[in-house]
């Protein structure tokens, strides 16, 4: 399912060990199947519990010694993964570092006061990736569930819920598409995936967000951040120069609509100018008499 190589270290211990015996080893590709299996293989919800509580559970997550992410990265090395199968290169936002999936592209959201979230965009839809600080004890992506459903229920979604390799993910449904927010819980720190798909791509979409979670990793830090708080993004340069080119036309824009919609304003700009100049003038007059 998302068939990464194995650490360089590891991939050098398995040869010496094939020298000096033959053993039964699970390949890469099985290897990642694990957390799916994980939670089929999870003790089954008691029968008295309600369908809520049976909702709300989810095996745990291994970010720092499990065979697939979402990764710790203040433990794990990025660098000892081989991801180019997937990926082409990796986004590093600081807090996260996503290898990106080919044929992807990245694009920055523009709220009023600037960049607003981060996507990653792919020919099956859209993915915006967001890392929370969290307790040391996990739990915090069962505790944010119902909050979310309920903002898909006044979006005008349908909302139901499936299993999913790292637990349970809310899935809202449109007459357009789907959209689907998918959490992990790490040491200190939660992961969540929103993915939109167009009608048509939701499953295309599904499996690949899931290998985008598998390969990313979380830089928690030390720094004090209350739970909840999303944790710091760093932009890399060219998505910054591109943030401020767009900034940059947005006020040219504005501009131009209010000279549009009040053309009094730039010739009351363009007299206050004219008196100005006027008035700088009659001062050089007088200083030189």
């Amino acid at each position: 399912m998302w068939p990464f190589g194995k650490k360089k270290k590891q991939q050098a211990d398995d040869a010496v060990a094939d020298d000096a015996q033959t053993t039964q080893e699970t390949s890469p590709e099985s290897l990642a199947d694990a957390p799916a299996d994980s939670a089929a293989d999870a003790p089954a919800a008691d029968s008295s519990a309600s369908s809520a509580d049976a909702e709300l559970s989810a095996p745990a997550h291994d970010a720092i010694n499990g065979e697939t992410g979402p990764f710790d990265g203040d433990s794990v090395n990025i660098e000892d993964f081989d991801f180019s199968e997937f990926s082409t290169g990796v986004l590093d936002l600081g807090s996260m570092r996503i290898p990106l999936p080919k044929k992807s592209q990245v694009q920055v959201e523009m709220g009023e006061k600037g960049p607003k979230m981060l996507h990653i965009v792919t020919v099956h839809g859209r993915m915006t990736p967001v890392a929370f600080a969290a307790p040391r004890k996990a739990g915090q992506w069962l505790e944010s569930i119902d909050a979310i459903k309920q903002g898909m229920t006044r979006d005008g979604l349908e909302v139901h819920m499936e299993d999913g390799p790292w637990g349970p993910e809310v899935v809202g449904e449109s007459d357009n598409g789907q959209v689907r927010v998918i959490g992990v819980d790490g040491p200190r720190w939660m992961l969540r995936m929103t993915t939109a798909a167009p009608k048509g791509k939701e499953a295309d979409l599904l499996e690949h967000s899931h290998e985008v979670i598998a390969r990313t990793f979380v830089y928690r830090g030390e720094d004090p951040i209350l739970a909840g708080n999303s944790l710091p993004v760093v932009m890399p340069k060219q998505l910054v120069q591109q943030v401020q080119k767009a900034m940059e036309e947005r006020k040219k824009q504005a501009a131009q609509q209010n000279s549009a919609q009040h053309p009094e304003n730039s010739g009351q700009a363009k007299n206050a100018q004219d008196n100005e100049a006027a008035k700088k003038l009659l001062d050089d007059l007088d200083s030189e008499k």
